[in-house]
């Protein structure tokens, strides 16, 4: 690393959308991919369709309980 950077040239904000949509990664542990995997095979879907399912159950069950 350099001890100093010029960024006298630089623009505040070059890079900055505030409307952007970020897909953020989502990590598994091994045996929960497993898991999706086989629904998703079974099925004939996606494993971001199976994963998007279940999150939707656990988002209804968490409103009931509130």
């Amino acid at each position: 690393m350099k001890k100093q950077y010029d960024f006298s040239k630089g623009e505040r904000g070059k890079f900055y959308r505030p409307d952007i949509k970020l897909n953020i990664p989502i990590y598994l542990d091994e045996e929960v991919s497993a898991f999706i995997e086989k629904i998703a095979l079974k099925k004939g879907i996606h494993r971001s369709a199976v994963v998007n399912d279940l999150l939707r159950g656990d988002i209804k069950l968490a409103e009931v309980l509130e």
